[in-house]
């Protein structure tokens, strides 16, 4: 009897799971592609994925504190999204930037700069941007064109993008921080 009970329990969780991830999809809310304890959803190209680990083999990515650390190293390294997007979206992030730090966020494949952009640039005129504080860029995607913007200012008017790709970071140069990494489909 105990063991039937347990079956039961089972499928109603995984049946209510199931209409949640639905109801999700269909309300257009927003899907945490970071969930701040681990790189769950994130991998390499080469085919490497990170789910369950709180850092990359390499090094490279790790977690602390609910914040995805892009820490220094040699060479250039990208951690990429598991899952595509080929639909319109919103992504919304905050990022720090550590002294000329350089990353880079990717965006189905081309790069959006991520930078300590008042030294390393490419966007040397920000006014609102915030040296070594949090700062949020947004990405509203539309018909595979992305207008992206830090603290609402414009980085990128109209972004060219591929129909289909995953989210990537960089690592580059100095330390980089991301949290709250959240992306909502809206087509």
């Amino acid at each position: 009897m105990i063991r039937w009970l347990c079956c039961v329990v089972a499928v109603l969780g995984l049946s209510l799971a199931s209409l949640a991830v639905r109801a999700q999809k269909a309300d257009g809310e927003e899907l945490k592609l970071f969930n701040g304890k681990d790189l769950t959803g994130w991998g390499y190209k080469s085919g490497e994925r990170f789910d369950g680990k709180t850092e990359s083999d390499d090094k490279r990515f790790s977690v602390k504190d609910g914040v995805l650390v892009v820490n220094p190293g040699k060479g250039i390294k990208q951690l990429w999204t598991t899952r595509k997007f080929p639909t319109d979206f919103e992504l919304r992030l905050e990022f720090r930037a550590a002294v000329n730090a350089d990353s880079g966020l990717f965006l189905r494949g081309p790069q959006l700069q991520v930078r300590d952009y008042l030294v390393a640039g490419p966007y040397k005129k920000l006014k609102r941007y915030k040296p070594q504080d949090w700062n949020e860029i947004v990405v509203v995607v539309k018909n595979n064109v992305a207008h992206c913007t830090c603290n609402g200012e414009v980085l990128e008017a109209a972004f060219k993008l591929p129909a289909t790709g995953g989210i990537g970071l960089e690592a580059d140069r100095g330390q980089m921080e991301y949290r709250n990494i959240r992306l909502k489909e809206t087509k």
